[in-house]
């Protein structure tokens, strides 16, 4: 069975909000978090706290993580926080999560502040309590091998008190972390996601929507230490089971683009959407001649791009075209599993395109590398067939 956890933003996120709803909904995998610090490495300098909680409305879990460090000593580099972790005990898919989480926000720090990375020093995630909370949650997603998918980000407004002083809600690094996902303004002040929270959005690269055709199986909740007038501050996590063989793909959401031109040359379209094919997070780029207005036959492009790189392809559209306006859609993709093989057939070597669909297995050879053989339509042919049949044996084999 495939779990699909939905993450309803009700207050917004933060690491510990995120820790307290997976608790929550999944109490059996909080026995393990004081041995995930022990083994992370540093037990003696923080404190686990996890208790029902609340607030009036709702019940769930709150769960805390309390530093021990003297008061203020929060300044702390990457490379130190990623020597500590590349040297701990954690396990590999924990190790990988929490410091793939940390190069990410050194990335989005070092692009705000103009340094280089490993120049790079953390202040509210420089804590140790913010760090162990980066490194629960990257125990608690790897121990759930779950698909994910959010609900629309609450961008709150006003201003937080930060070690660079006072900056406006989200604050730099948390909007940088949040671009390409829906925020929205429900009217209530505060910051509603932490940096923390961000990274963890990031990391999980949530779809926007949950699939169909599968079962809720529970729920939890987990508060957070604010109060907002008129709203719980909490997360609430939603479980769902699907069956494999009833949803035989996988899904995730991407942006279309579309627009059409009707006063370019064919030469500079051409150009422009080999440049655009080029851009990264561009998926694919399709043209096609359409009616329009006044008899034109414009030409209508549509690109199909990751939420994340969105907004730069959207910049690149206008620069490189004429169109005065892009539409702009998230759209829902289901995704066969696929893997690429290498295959031997007389001597030479194929890549070969696996795919496994609900009626089975199917294949397509690399036509770059049948082509750069002269080799004519018969043996070209009898190569494919041969190589197709044995990348399909290798993949069934695998399992």
């Amino acid at each position: 069975m495939t779990i699909h956890i939905h993450l309803d933003l009700v207050g917004g996120l933060s690491g510990d909000m995120f820790i307290s709803a997976i608790l929550d909904a999944f109490p059996e995998l909080g026995g393990d978090l004081e041995k995930i610090i022990e083994q992370a490495g540093f037990p003696d300098l923080v404190a686990l706290d996890s208790e029902p909680f609340n607030d009036g409305v709702l019940t769930g879990t709150r769960f805390s993580v309390s530093s021990k460090e003297r008061e203020g000593h929060h300044h702390r580099h990457y490379s130190e926080i990623r020597e500590t972790l590349t040297n701990s005990g954690l396990d590999a898919t924990t190790k990988s999560g929490a410091l793939a989480m940390f190069h990410e926000i050194a990335v989005v720090e070092a692009a705000i502040h103009g340094k280089e990375v490993d120049a790079v020093a953390f202040h509210e995630v420089g804590a140790w309590d913010s760090i162990a909370d980066i490194v629960l949650a990257s125990h608690l997603i790897a121990a759930l091998n779950a698909t994910w998918s959010i609900s629309t980000i609450p961008a709150g407004s006003g201003f937080v008190e930060t070690a660079h002083g006072r900056l406006p809600v989200p604050a730099p690094a948390t909007a940088r972390l949040l671009e390409g996902f829906a925020l929205s303004d429900d009217g209530i002040e505060g910051e509603r996601v932490t940096p923390t929270g961000a990274l963890i959005i990031k990391y999980l690269k949530p779809a926007a929507r949950r699939p169909d055709a599968v079962v809720l199986k529970g729920t939890g909740y987990g508060f957070g230490t604010k109060t907002f007038p008129g709203i719980s501050n909490t997360v609430r996590v939603s479980v769902f089971e699907a069956n494999e063989q009833d949803l035989p793909w996988q899904e995730d959401t991407i942006v279309r683009l579309s627009f059409e031109l009707d006063d370019q040359t064919p030469e500079e379209i051409a150009e422009a959407v080999s440049r655009m094919r080029a851009l990264d997070g561009v998926i694919d780029v399709t043209e096609q001649i359409v009616s329009g207005k006044k008899g034109r036959q414009p030409t209508s492009l549509t690109l199909l791009v990751t939420p994340e790189c969105a907004d730069t392809v959207t910049t690149q559209c206008f620069n490189l075209t004429t169109t005065l306006g892009v539409r702009r859609e998230p759209v829902r993709r289901a995704i066969l599993p696929r893997e690429e093989v290498v295959v031997y057939v007389r001597e030479r070597q194929y890549r070969v395109k696996v795919a496994k669909r609900p009626s089975g297995y199917t294949a397509k050879v690399e036509m770059d590398d049948l082509m750069a053989e002269q080799l004519s339509l018969k043996e070209q042919h009898e190569i494919r067939q041969e190589a197709e049949a044995l990348a399909i044996k290798q993949v069934e084999q695998a399992g």
